[in-house]
Formats: C-alpha cells, structure tokens, sequence
C-alpha cells in the first residue's frame, strides 16, 4: 500500500461490504497473463494443500493460478462488518495471505474515509489502520475475528505484514505513516496466539531518515532523507540472518531497499543496506517459493503514462542461499 500524499493518483480502489457477492461469472477473467494485470503490492501464497498460487494486494480482490503464467480472477474475498471503525465500505491496501497452524489469514490496510482522525499541515489524515481476517480456505472468505481493533485509533497504520519471531510469539510488523510523524517508522506489535488481536503497545524498529539510499528535496530545495516507509516483508537467509525488505523513494523513483537485524530478532538494531536492493521503479516486494522449491520475489512497477500510474506484477528470481539476499533477473513464468 502506498502513502496517502505520494502515491493514491491513479488508483482505483474497490469497495466491499460484509457478505459481500462474488464478482458475477461473466466479470471473472481466465487465462490473464501477469504483465496483463494492473496491481499494486502483490503478494503470492504457494499453498501446497490447494498445490495453486493465490495473488493478492491493493483493491482487496484474489487471483489464482495453477502454474503462475495464467490466472483467473479477481475475486472478492474480504468481508468487512460494516458496524465496525472501518465502516461500510472500506478501502483496502497492500492485502497478504499467510497460512498459520491450519487457517489462512489476510493482513491488510483499511481505510475509512468518512473518519479524520487528526490534520497535519495540509493533510488530512483518515481513519486507516493495519488489521486481520480470518479464512479456512486460502480462496477465502475471510472474515473478522474477535478483536475490534490491533493497532492505536489515533495513528495511521499501513502495510501489516507477519512474522513468527525467535520467541516464538507471532508479531505484526507494520509502517506509522510518514503523513502524521513528518518520518515514517516501522514497528512491531505482538500478536494473540490464534492472531484474533493485539497484545501491548507497538514498538519502533527504526525510521524512515534511517535510510542511507531514499532521498528528497525539503521545501527549500535541500537534500534530506527521505520520509517514507512502506511496504515491510520479514525473510530469513541460509545462514539464519533476518531481513526486512520495505520501499521509498529517491527523489521521485520508486525503490526497494534491505535492511538486516544484527540481533536476528525484531528488536535489531536494523543495519540498513548502502544500495538499493531492485531496479529503479520497482518495490513493495516479497519473497516466495514456488511449488518445487525455487525462490522468488513479487514486486510491482511503478511508471506514469499520459498522467496516469500504471503498476504491474513482476516477478524476479532471488537467492538467500548466503548470508544475504541476492536478487537476479526478472522471471517469466
């Protein structure tokens, strides 16, 4: 999910309601190459039961494929109450899907419009937050659990994503945007053990201005870090080392850096990498393995035609076979 200030243009995002009716037949598309789809934040589950491919991300809606080449979709699989602080009808961000002791769970960003929370300078800041839903199925439907709330009402939170750290305890690792806090933070919030809530208070793992490689210009035209985080995705490599991919800026060029715990737990200290880890215009990444085995990354492109932004699902081949993640060239299913 992207940040409200930089990066809503051009989007389209759809709305749900609780039981909400599938996308009529006539709606779904079948065999759709990736390149053919427009989504932002992909993120695959390879789930072995099923032996299919389950794609999510900006909008709320799945796609499935057998072999990742052709899919079909999208499908409506979130169903929100609508008496809840998210309202009626939601915007939904950055969706994943994780399987965890024999249930699917779906970590999103919802938004809801119709709530202010709080008005920094020129932006108003929207009621949005990081939340999970529940599904025995990987197609869904996934529904909500017994906790209203995970995160704190009066903070925008985005971008939730997973991690079962070296305690053993299941954690949220989530972005506090940039739009209140001036610098754009990463935290960590532990989960219930069924993931149906949160237990304590959220905690910092590291900042936005943290970054050696994101850039901005301030109002006067200086140099500064950049603001923004986005997108976090938590991998282990070979030799047990813990990393966090998450994506901001140089400038105005989507990128996607690495940044590795010197603990290898969540506290850290986090050492961000130099350089960027992908290609100009690509980010909010995550890793998964195919059904036989290999490793690969889903990000998505981030381009502007005729006034319009225009992201696409890519995949690129990775390596955490070292002590570090390595990633190679883009990979044609």
């Amino acid at each position: 999910m992207r940040s409200v200030g930089l990066l809503m243009t051009g989007c389209l995002f759809l709305l749900f309601r609780l039981n909400a009716q599938p996308i009529g037949v006539s709606q779904i598309r079948k065999n759709v190459p990736l390149d053919s789809i427009r989504l932002s934040d992909p993120f695959i589950l390879a789930d072995k039961k099923t032996n299919s491919y389950y794609m999510t991300g900006t909008g709320g809606m799945l796609w499935k494929s057998p072999d990742l080449k052709l899919w079909e979709g999208p499908y409506l699989v979130a169903q929100t109450d609508p008496n809840s602080w998210m309202g009626p009808k939601p915007m939904i961000w950055a969706a994943e899907l994780h399987s965890f002791n024999n249930k699917y769970y779906y970590f999103a960003t919802f938004t809801n419009r119709a709530v202010k929370i709080d008005t920094v300078g020129k932006n108003v800041i929207e009621r949005r937050a990081s939340h999970v839903l529940v599904s025995d199925k990987p197609d869904g439907p996934y529904v909500p659990m017994l906790d209203a709330t995970y995160l704190p009402a009066a903070k925008p939170t985005l971008d939730g994503t997973f991690w079962v750290d070296k305690d053993g305890k299941p954690y949220m690792v989530y972005c506090y945007e940039w739009l209140q806090n001036n610098n754009g933070t990463i935290e960590k919030i532990e989960l219930k053990p069924d993931l149906s809530g949160s237990l304590g208070p959220g905690k910092l793992l590291f900042r936005a201005s943290d970054s050696p490689w994101s850039r901005e210009k301030d109002s006067t035209g200086h140099d500064r870090p950049n603001k923004v985080t986005d997108g976090p995705f938590l991998f282990l490599t070979k030799t047990g080392r813990l990393g966090m991919l998450w994506t901001s800026w140089i400038y105005d060029i989507y990128t996607q850096g690495v940044a590795y715990s010197k603990s290898g737990t969540l506290d850290g200290p986090w050492i961000q990498e130099q350089e960027p880890i992908s290609p100009p215009n690509f980010g909010h990444g995550m890793l998964f393995r195919r059904l036989d085995g290999k490793l690969l990354m889903a990000v998505h492109s981030h381009k502007s035609e005729k006034g319009r932004t225009v992201r696409i699902p890519h995949l690129f081949e990775a390596d955490l076979s070292g002590d570090k993640l390595i990633v190679g060239k883009q990979y044609v299913p």
